[in-house]
């Protein structure tokens, strides 16, 4: 696991949306592991401009949501594809027949989209490279408190906290959903890289607790202790909290001092230009 801080959540979006460019570069085919809220947008926002700007394709990107509302009509401000549209999906040349969300159409039974979402994820060679923001009590996706470190693609019931904070998003005669369907802690787990962004005094004592923590069930962010491949991009005041912020601070130098002498930058270490075979591992 490597923990980047930043001096603010400008530099995040930069730092996140050189990764993602980096993964699509040398993957032209890459599947992508998405994130909905305020915290990706940013990074969408720069993907966006280095796409017009030329040189940045997604032609072959293949896409998989983490989560999406149960029960919202068809057509919804609520859905995060219409969100996914707004902030990336309609800026970029990415087909839109291969943008997934796990999706329940209405009147379908919304037990067998988790299974049907795993065999998609499956069928599409795996996730490599999955973009996660994490919630003020711990979640990734919208994996609570107490979910199973073992969960895969399902219906989760919202913890009252992340029904309070995402209700600050909704417009005037807008009611928050209670339900979702998630991605699970080991769907998330099983991406061959993973790149989790958080900025904010407010991610503080999230942050401080999934990474310098326990690992546990009540705190589901710190089952990315155990993957090998995890990034971590925190501006200053969402690594507040944080007890050993010098050595990551430490480590970050010494990753850029090898790159000088070496060539490349810091975030063109050797796992993250993948080879050609390496979804067969």
């Amino acid at each position: 696991m490597e923990i980047l801080i930043l001096p603010d959540a400008d530099a995040v979006a930069a730092r996140a949306a050189g990764i993602v460019q980096d993964m699509v570069s040398h993957r032209p085919d890459a599947v992508l592991g998405l994130a909905t809220g305020s915290t990706p947008v940013a990074m969408y926002r720069r993907l966006v401009e280095r796409h017009r700007a030329g040189g940045l394709s997604f032609a072959g990107i293949t896409t998989f949501n983490l989560d999406e509302y149960l029960g919202l009509p068809e057509g919804s401000p609520l859905g995060y594809r219409r969100f996914m549209r707004e902030h990336l999906f309609d800026h970029i040349d990415i087909d839109p027949a291969n943008t997934h969300l796990p999706e329940c159409a209405p009147g379908a039974d919304p037990r067998t989209v988790g299974p049907a979402y795993e065999d998609a994820i499956r069928s599409a060679g795996g996730i490599d490279l999955q973009v996660l923001g994490i919630g003020a009590n711990g979640h990734i996706g919208f994996n609570e408190p107490g979910s199973s470190l073992g969960s895969r693609t399902r219906i989760k019931t919202l913890a009252q906290r992340t029904v309070d904070d995402n209700s600050r998003l909704l417009g005037e005669g807008e009611t928050q959903p209670g339900l979702a369907i998630t991605m699970g802690i080991a769907t998330i787990t099983a991406a061959r890289r993973i790149l989790l962004l958080a900025t904010g005094e407010h991610k503080a004592r999230a942050v401080a607790l999934a990474f310098e923590g326990p690992l546990t069930a009540m705190h589901p962010a710190s089952a990315l202790q155990m993957h090998p491949r995890v990034r971590v991009i925190l501006d200053e005041p969402a690594a507040s909290e944080l007890a050993q912020q010098r050595y990551y601070h430490w480590v970050e130098e010494q990753n850029e001092s090898i790159a000088a002498r070496h060539g490349g930058s810091a975030d063109e270490d050797p796992w993250f230009h993948p080879s050609v075979d390496e979804r067969d591992d």
